[in-house]
């Protein structure tokens, strides 16, 4: 354990920190599966409506740095594509 006091409070405040990025990490996750569920269950509309959720907690997450820029970028443009195709096949 840190024996001065502001190394103390960076202990502290790390604990702190990583209990909030794993909230928010695990938040996402949730979102993303609620949108996987939606579109491998056809409901285009609701996946719509998930997918800008999705995207706004993972530019959130890009911002907070829980998560690196090309990684966020990389899941938006994935789940993107998958709503994507998942509403052209139901206009078929």
């Amino acid at each position: 354990m840190a024996n001065i006091k502001s190394a103390k409070k960076r202990a502290k405040q790390t604990i702190k920190r990583t209990a909030i990025n794993t909230a928010r990490k695990s938040a996402l996750k949730t979102v993303t599966k609620k949108m996987i569920a939606a579109v491998e269950s056809g409901d285009i509309t609701q996946a719509k409506e998930l997918l800008r959720e999705v995207n706004a907690q993972l530019a959130r997450a890009k911002g907070k740095g829980i998560l690196h820029a090309n990684t966020a970028a990389r899941k938006m443009s994935r789940l993107s594509k998958r709503v994507a195709i998942a509403a052209k096949g139901a206009q078929k």
